[in-house]
């Protein structure tokens, strides 16, 4: 019974040593926010336990953000922030003067900065940014060019990172309470928003280095950390001021962002006070975090965290915060990769889940596959990768996976392939697609698989129509050696006079086809797009087409052959057809001649069909 005075007592002093709230946050508006006025704030340093800094308000920036966004000006001390200043992963720490909230930190002054001043994004403001539509507004959609070619494919990825949309700031916009126009005008050019560490486990640093710098665009840097279920208590409520974690990639790779939280109101948990990567209504998992340290730096410091069990589905990514809802898991998309390597006599399996994100399941497949191939593979020389499977799409045919690259470059467009089917996909204009699954079987060899076009022809140079002649193609290996093939050529008995045998391969053939097409070919529907991705020009074969010069016209995408003068003149004259591209020959048959080696090289060859 003794011990229960002193018990007491140290457990009195624990509770007011933090801020002590009522089960309803009060908060406070803008508009009583004055300069000198004391306040305290939230966050952890290190594990999970939450401690207090100090923060002086110094003054509001006005439109600093934009019309109508504020941002409060504090000096921040205690804990090691005096050493640190801001810190990276402390976004969202919540702030409260005389016991009620104003909001969040979110801004710093960017690198070298002598003093710990923070931009504090109103509570208000996130709040409003929380209750807007659930409505993402679509990314602009796209549709590639028919044909489609592993050239197109891997280019569609890089087409759709465009930088999210950052701090927008007019010094001529910006006013301010508390400081002078200049000084304001000044801050709002240097404030930007704190980066969230990026924790990133299993990936080779190869990987982290292509995708770095696209994450840094948006305010994501990449830190050190790992994965920590085991050192977070799962029975704790989620508080203010607590660490938290946005994860993209779950499984034998992991990928999440940590930040702070702000506030929990029921099951909402507001956070970070700036957004994660401006996507609007998301779907990611929310998780616990765990703070090993801060890592201080005279440029910017950051908190090496872990992240633990998902606890909710962050729902809301707004230029304010990021917001969510405890309880389920969102709904992740699976990816199995296998890797064949015969050289090594190594078979390994790969298998992580990815969030379900038209800009981030592309992105985040390519940098994962890209990590595989970097550290099971070759690292250093020229490789082969020959890539087989589907994505499983609800409700509609799966997509296919059927291509091989060779080359310095090989790993790289590898993995910008795959992802190139899924981008076209979820960014393809008519209607949303959910991507069951995605199944992927990769071979590689440590060596280079190519060959070379260098002749093509007939044993008889006049053949007659209605008759199957031999065609003899000969192609130079890599490393000299020469590749002969014959396919038997059926003419069609109706034709007569001059032809054209063109052979090529698929990208060069698909880019003359595009050139000749204009860029009025594409899918009308995403039946038509999928066929038209599962039947996209291979990497691995010759294609072989007899062609007929022949007048014609793509009309809004439908290409239109055969066409008598008459009939052509007057699409050409009337306006009201639409979108016409006038095209000068046509093929009359196609045949592909099939090899396990990337092929290059195009060749024509005339030809003069005799009568009977």
């Amino acid at each position: 019974m003794r011990f229960r005075g002193p018990i007491l007592l140290a457990l009195i002093l624990t509770s007011v040593s933090l801020v002590v709230l009522p089960a309803a946050t009060e908060m406070m508006p803008v508009g009583e926010i004055r300069p000198g006025m004391k306040g305290k704030g939230l966050t952890v340093f290190h594990g999970s336990e939450r401690s207090e800094f100090s923060a002086e308000i110094i003054g509001v920036l006005e439109n600093s953000m934009g019309p109508r966004r504020n941002l409060i000006l504090a000096r921040l001390a205690g804990g090691p922030l005096g050493d640190s200043g801001v810190i990276q992963g402390m976004s969202g720490s919540p702030v409260y003067v005389d016991g009620r909230l104003i909001g969040a930190v979110s801004y710093s002054l960017g690198a070298f900065a002598k003093d710990t001043i923070a931009g504090i994004t109103p509570i208000q403001e996130m709040l409003r940014g929380d209750y807007s539509s659930l409505i993402r507004t679509a990314r602009a959609s796209f549709l590639p060019t028919l044909p489609i070619a592993s050239d197109t494919l891997s280019t569609l990825l890089p087409t759709q990172l465009e930088k999210p949309n950052s701090f927008a700031s007019n010094p001529g916009d910006v006013s301010a309470f508390g400081l002078p126009t200049a000084t304001a005008a000044n801050l709002g050019l240097q404030l930007k928003p704190i980066a969230t560490p990026l924790v990133m486990n299993g990936f080779a640093p190869e990987a982290i280095a292509q995708i770095a710098p696209i994450f840094r665009s948006a305010g994501l840097a990449v830190s050190v950390g790992g994965t920590a279920s085991s050192q977070i208590n799962p029975a704790t409520p989620l508080q203010a001021g607590d660490a938290v974690g946005v994860s993209l990639i779950r499984g034998d790779l992991s990928m999440a962002g940590t930040g702070t939280v702000t506030l929990v109101d029921g099951n909402r948990v507001h956070a970070f006070g700036h957004s994660f990567y401006n996507l609007g209504p998301a779907s990611f998992p929310m998780t616990r975090a765990y703070v090993h340290t801060v890592l201080p730096s005279q440029a910017i410091s950051s908190r090496i965290a872990a992240v633990g069990e998902i606890v909710g589905t962050i729902d809301q990514d707004r230029s304010t915060g990021i917001s969510g809802t405890l309880g389920s898991s969102p709904r992740l998309v699976p990816v199995r990769v296998s890797l064949h390597s015969p050289g090594h006599g190594r078979l390994d399996s790969f298998n992580f889940d990815v969030v379900n994100d038209d800009l981030f399941t592309p992105l985040l497949t390519y940098n994962a596959v890209l990590s595989t191939l970097f550290s099971h593979s070759r690292e250093v020389g020229s490789s082969t990768y020959v890539v087989s499977g589907e994505a499983k799409l609800a409700n509609y045919q799966s997509a296919k996976f059927d291509e091989i690259f060779t080359g310095a470059n090989a790993t790289v467009m590898t993995a910008l392939y795959i992802a190139g089917p899924l981008t076209a996909l979820l960014n393809n204009g008519f209607e949303t697609v959910t991507i069951e699954s995605i199944d992927l079987a990769i071979t590689s060899y440590d060596e280079v698989r190519s060959v070379e076009l260098q002749r093509v022809w007939f044993d008889d140079p006049r053949p007659k129509p209605g008759h199957t002649v031999p065609l003899r193609i000969a192609a130079r290996a890599h490393r000299g050696e020469e590749i002969s093939r014959t396919i038997m050529v059926d003419l069609p008995a109706n034709i007569r006079g001059r032809l054209q045998l063109l052979v090529a391969d698929g990208s060069t053939l698909a880019q003359q086809e595009r050139q000749q097409f204009g860029r009025e070919l594409q899918a009308t529907d995403l039946r038509q797009l999928i066929n038209a991705l599962n039947e996209a020009r291979r990497n691995d074969r010759f294609y072989v087409q007899l062609l007929q010069q022949d007048a014609g016209a793509v009309v809004n995408g439908k290409s239109m052959t055969s066409l008598p003068p008459s009939v052509l003149n007057v699409i050409n004259t009337d306006q009201s057809k639409g979108r016409l591209t006038n095209i000068r020959s046509t093929a009359l048959r196609e045949w592909s001649i099939p090899l396990d080696r990337v092929t290059s090289g195009s060749l024509i060859l005339d030809i003069d069909i005799d009568g009977p």
